[in-house]
């Protein structure tokens, strides 16, 4: 991978210098004017092309396809090349003003937010940080559970479904509030942030936080443990709701992180595809794991990916 970025880089190079000479060559060479057919073709083919890029662009950025960053970024360079040589070719015509308006209020602006959306998407991922003793706190308090739970809704709405009182619901969300897990929307209603939270490390910690850090992990991958037992043992019974992969590979540790990314990208578009329930919808827990196996046929041979319940972008 480092090697075909390398000859990339380097062809773009190359081209770069050999496009100085061939410009000179054309500034000194081309007419002012020039007579040519199929005019009309050439612009509506350009316009069909432009059309299409759109259409494209629109469906795959509603989608949160990753692929709408090269669309995107194209339309907006066709834009630019359609401002350009709309006003330069008709310069001498009496309508070169509204070329020069278009351009500059309509073609040269949506190229700009096009580059812009295009930016958005590619760097569009979820907030990320390490967990923190106050998460922990939170995990092992379950009204957290029950109130995460009853989202979205008011106030109200959530302490009805989560059996609380309304006082200690105000007082869980203005928590999961600050430590940016959920937020108010424009009606005014709760909502859930999905987060990329990381594991945090013992290391960072003295004393009793080390103890408790690490606590925290043993009893998360227990959980990890019995909730994978759990689907395990009632795989017959998630019908089109579930599904499994395990597979052993080879990697050198930069496509390990590469795939660990491209994990996260996928994530992270569907966890922010939709932020209230729609009807058919299901809760899922999406699991991925990758190790290196235990040797000397000591154990699996293989890592393993695994997908059948809980909230997303929570500590619990």
């Amino acid at each position: 991978m480092i090697m075909i970025r390398r000859i990339l880089l380097a062809v773009l190079a190359g081209a770069a210098v050999l496009l100085v000479p061939w410009t000179v060559y054309l500034a000194h060479t081309l007419p002012d004017r020039y007579d040519t057919g199929q005019w009309r073709a050439a612009w509506v083919g350009f316009d069909v092309a432009l059309l299409l890029c759109f259409a494209a662009g629109a469906w795959l950025g509603m989608r949160r396809r990753r692929a709408a960053v090269p669309l995107l970024s194209a339309t907006a360079a066709l834009l630019c090349c359609d401002a350009w040589f709309d006003v330069m070719l008709g310069w001498t015509s009496a309508e070169r003003w509204t070329s020069v308006a278009l351009a500059v209020f309509v073609e040269i602006p949506v190229a700009v937010v096009l580059a812009f959306a295009a930016r958005t998407l590619l760097s569009d991922a979820l907030p990320r940080r390490s967990v923190t003793l106050r998460d922990i706190e939170m995990r092992e308090d379950p009204r957290y559970h029950w109130v995460t739970r009853g989202l979205p809704g008011d106030t109200e709405g959530v302490a009805r479904r989560a059996g609380l009182e309304r006082a200690e619901v105000a007082e869980c969300l203005n928590t999961l509030r600050d430590n940016g897990f959920v937020r108010r929307d424009r009606k005014g209603n709760w909502i859930a942030i999905p987060q990329d939270l990381r594991e945090p490390r013992p290391e960072d910690y003295d004393g009793a936080d080390r103890e408790r850090v690490a606590a925290f992990l043993d009893a998360k991958y227990a959980d990890e443990v019995t909730l994978l037992s759990w689907a395990a043992a009632h795989r017959d019974e998630f019908g089109p709701w579930a599904t499994a992969q395990r597979t052993s590979t080879r990697l050198t540790e930069e496509e390990f992180r590469e795939l660990d990314a491209e994990y996260h990208e996928l994530i992270t578009r569907y966890c922010r595809g939709r932020r209230r329930p729609v009807e058919g919808e299901k809760e899922l827990s999406v699991r991925f794991y990758a190790f290196p196996p235990p040797r000397h046929g000591s154990g699996p041979a293989s890592g393993s990916q695994a997908a059948p319940l809980g909230p997303q972008g929570t500590p619990w």
